[in-house]
């Protein structure tokens, strides 16, 4: 025979508590009826914690790392970060004289207005000739003009916990050190993209894309009726190369010859890789490199490297998607030709609210300065 008691007050008031306990945890996890979930077998299951709270082996529910690790386990514990690359330190000079106060970023161009010289209206026969009697003496022309840039605040804050730390002590990995190596990546990461094809919620446009080149145009189609260089004899593709050199060349007033030259990552191991001649020892990289208008010129060696932003970022591609229009770029890497304004990253003291430690990191990041756009030439659809 069963015997059904009723429960006792101090049951009643110790599952009171409990309720109490469960309630005040609702920020990470709630039992309640309407939200539970069943699995196949009908087992009740709790609603499951925030993505950004848990670590993933499946079972461990912790903010540092906490793994639950089985005897016959063997755990690296070495920080294995998210791959990625960045190369604007590689393609790009700093313009190092901004401030964190500064706001705006701008540079002059000024431009000289006379009679004569190779490329004007009096070629033979515009020179400042006078004489002894002469009452009128030509002039020259000035234009100034000033381009202006915004200097944007780029900031991020790191905050973690006291019970944080001490876990992430106790663990060997530090969780304060492992939130600031992922803030460096995203702000190097952030410098990368607004270097090479700026923002679009700001406007901005970057080295592959500026507004003030006009020197673009889609590469010419070789012999097989294909502009695509997989589809182009070693000749072809090194006219190509040298048609975009020439193009800037005479846009700068046959003053400047590009010395280096961005490709997209499959076209530079296309040539790295293909081999020319009956021997097939040089490749079709050291067969560019080695007659190029530059290098034949005797005015230096042309740099060629490879660039993931060049992948189709040409006119009507989309970018990082391959074979939608990829772009090349020649130009000069100088100071004086082009550059990118930006300031170091710099930190608050770090505050104590509650238990919670914080600090922001932060810095000005500014806008691709192409001072002369002659210089400077895209070729598309290779």
């Amino acid at each position: 025979m069963f015997q059904i008691h009723e429960r006792s007050p101090e049951y009643s008031l110790s599952a009171g508590r409990f309720v109490a306990r469960a309630k005040a945890h609702d920020e990470f996890m709630t039992y309640s009826n309407s939200q539970r979930t069943h699995d196949s077998a009908g087992n009740a299951m709790g609603v499951p914690l925030p993505h950004r709270f848990t670590t993933h082996d499946g079972r461990t529910v912790d903010s540092t790392g906490a793994f639950l690790v089985g005897e016959l386990e063997r755990l690296d514990l070495a920080l294995h970060e998210p791959l990625a690359a960045v190369s604007w330190g590689r393609d790009i000079d700093l313009r190092e004289d901004v401030t964190i106060a500064d706001e705006v970023s701008s540079f002059t161009l000024t431009t000289y207005a006379a009679s004569g010289s190779m490329g004007g209206n009096g070629i033979g026969n515009g020179k400042a000739w006078i004489g002894k009697t002469t009452d009128q003496v030509t002039g020259i022309g000035v234009d100034v003009a000033k381009i202006p840039n915004p200097l944007q605040l780029w900031g991020m804050e790191i905050k973690y916990t006291i019970p944080e730390l001490e876990s992430a002590a106790r663990l060997g990995r530090p969780i304060d050190q492992q939130k600031y190596e992922g803030l460096q990546l995203k702000h190097q990461m952030d410098i990368d993209e607004q270097v090479y094809i700026g923002d679009t919620t700001t406007g901005a446009t970057g080295m592959l894309n500026n507004a003030l080149v006009t020197n673009t145009a889609n590469v010419a189609n070789g012999g097989g009726g294909s502009p695509l260089w997989s589809n182009k004899t070693p000749d072809e593709i090194l006219l190509d190369v040298n048609e975009i050199i020439t193009s800037a060349w005479a846009a700068s007033a046959w003053a400047i010859v590009p010395s280096r030259l961005l490709l997209p990552p499959v076209q530079f191991g296309q040539i790295s890789t293909q081999k020319i001649g009956t021997s097939g020892t040089v490749s079709v990289l050291k067969y560019i490199q080695e007659n190029n208008l530059l290098t034949t010129s005797g005015r230096g060696k042309l740099e060629i490297f490879p660039l993931k932003w060049g992948i189709g970022t040409g006119q009507g591609g989309t970018i990082g998607t391959e074979g939608t229009h990829d772009r090349m770029m020649v130009y000069t890497k100088d100071k004086q030709r082009i550059r990118y304004p930006m300031t170091l990253l710099q930190r608050t003291p770090i505050q104590y609210e509650s238990i919670y430690h914080k600090t922001t990191y932060f810095c000005r990041l500014g806008v691709v300065e192409v001072v002369y756009p002659s210089c400077v030439a895209y070729r598309d659809g290779l």
